[in-house]
């Protein structure tokens, strides 16, 4: 499958949430996503017992509060959408701090961001926990058509191989005294990005003739096939149907 090496998003451990397999996490992770989105924005106290929630699966998996924050990062572009809804939105006006926000702006700001980092933070627990190579078999596993698989695989196992020819070629430039410092570099960087795909496209091509001259027919082998127990199913079922005890306490309250 490829992509054996550990991501810089996955943290070695022997946690029971290592443990599972990785059909599982994926499983309990997507259900839980989806509780998440269909629950009532007005329920704002469930949220933060879906907060708690993953604090405790953090918890159980050993990984640390300042690890999960700072790639919580990834969400500051969601965030700045967020805070200009209730500028930009239509309605009915409210005075905060003495600036007139949109009462629907203010709803739909609480709930991209509400949603939005629970989703993140369970993903980022998910990645935490499950190699890569873990992921793409129980993705595999759990019948996703091959070819998206496939292409997942290809796309983690060259994307650093791709980054690597990129920060060579920047070497390269640096060494002949080249600094882009203005709009008038932008046509040399330009012809980078033109020669980095086509090293990248006569890469691809060289590795997949390479594929066929070993046997490649359109599908991968599957070298591990890791089954779950019931227990193991049970278990990884804890966050998402307590969460859905959660959103229908939401919607009945």
């Amino acid at each position: 499958m490829g992509a054996g090496h550990a991501h810089k998003l996955y943290r070695h451990g022997h946690s029971p949430v290592h443990g599972l397999p990785p059909h599982c996490k994926i499983a309990a992770t997507f259900a839980f996503v989806v509780v998440v989105v269909s629950t009532p924005r007005e329920a704002m106290w469930a949220f933060g017992l879906y907060a708690v929630l993953l604090a405790v699966v953090a918890a159980a998996a050993r990984v640390p509060a300042g690890f999960l924050l700072r790639r919580l990062l990834i969400e500051v572009p969601f965030v700045a959408f967020a805070v200009l809804m209730p500028f930009v939105a239509e309605g009915e006006q409210v005075q905060v701090l003495g600036l007139s926000l949109s009462v629907s702006g203010l709803w739909g700001a609480w709930n991209v961001l509400a949603k939005g980092t629970l989703g993140v933070a369970a993903s980022v627990l998910l990645a935490s926990t499950t190699e890569l190579r873990a992921l793409l078999l129980g993705l595999q596993r759990l019948k996703l058509p091959p070819l998206l698989v496939q292409i997942a695989s290809f796309m983690i196992r060259y994307g650093d191989v791709i980054t690597g020819e990129l920060r060579r070629m920047s070497i390269a430039r640096r060494s002949r005294g080249f600094e882009a410092r203005g709009v008038r570099h932008w046509g040399v960087l330009a012809k980078t990005a033109g020669a980095l795909f086509i090293r990248s496209y006569e890469r691809g091509e060289r590795v997949y003739l390479a594929m066929v001259s070993r046997g490649y027919t359109g599908s991968m082998p599957v070298i591990d096939d890791v089954t779950a127990s019931r227990a193991q199913w049970a278990y990884a079922a804890v966050l998402p149907v307590t969460a859905l005890a959660v959103c229908l306490m939401g919607w009945t309250l």
